[in-house]
């Protein structure tokens, strides 16, 4: 796999956009950057979304390309882009929103997460 992608977490304080059953939800934006990384990389089946512990809150979230699928990754297909997700991270992204910012200083995916509890000031970790 090739290095990993930039994320950030949010706790989802914004109206609920999605029901708690689902595992995660691309918004346009998001789909849309995740077809551009994926037609730049046709060896690959789609991006494969986990976490791992780091931060001064505990959890992050990685995001890289995934040349297979593992047998017990979560497949989430919206608008024909494929996101996998690992199974450590399944149960912490249920309900998630992923979407993708653009601004001057920085380009970045970012996760609207109904289950997080709290988050550091620099948005790369959380707890649930």
């Amino acid at each position: 796999m090739a290095g990993p992608l930039s994320a950030t977490v949010r706790a989802a304080t914004r109206r609920r956009l999605i029901p708690q059953r689902v595992a995660l939800v691309l918004t346009q934006a998001a789909v849309q950057k995740v077809q551009t990384i994926m037609d730049s990389r046709p060896d690959m089946i789609g991006l494969k979304v986990g976490v791992r512990t780091r931060g001064c809150n505990g959890l992050s979230y990685t995001i890289e390309y995934a040349k297979e699928k593992n047998k017990q990754d979560e497949v989430v297909v919206q608008d024909g882009v494929t996101v996998l997700i690992d199974k450590k991270a399944q149960l912490t992204l249920l309900g998630t929103e992923m979407d993708y910012q653009e601004s001057k200083l920085a380009s970045e995916f970012v996760f609207y997460n109904p289950n997080i509890k709290g988050t550091c000031g620099c948005g790369e970790s959380f707890s649930v």
